[in-house]
């Protein structure tokens, strides 16, 4: 049976704004269990980098049923911090098998 493994999601929450009128945002950390980390394929590496600058290190699928916000978040895995980038490739949960519907890139976050 596949397992995913448990991993911090930093969300980002609006918590104000700056004097010049933009947004302040805090991260807000959050466990989300059954989280699949796998690394990304070569070429779809060399894609994203041409066409964004990003270099993708790993595909991380989502449990189905997360209500979490991903995009442009921190995350943590494997003692390491990472960012997560781009559009979620993503199915609708009835027709995809298993328990995962959704895979996001993410990239080193220094």
């Amino acid at each position: 049976m596949i397992k995913g493994i448990t991993v911090t999601l930093y969300e980002k929450k609006e918590t104000g704004t700056d004097p010049f009128g933009h947004p302040v945002y805090e991260e807000m950390p959050v466990d989300v269990e059954n989280v699949l980390v796998a690394p990304s394929a070569t070429t779809e590496v060399l894609d994203v980098l041409n066409i964004t600058g990003k270099k993708a290190v790993y595909d991380i699928a989502i449990p189905k049923g997360d209500d979490h916000t991903w995009k442009d978040c921190r995350v943590d895995f494997f003692g390491e911090s990472w960012r997560v980038f781009g559009l979620p490739k993503q199915g609708i949960d009835e027709n995809v098998p298993g328990r995962w519907n959704q895979r996001w890139m993410v990239e080193r976050y220094e």
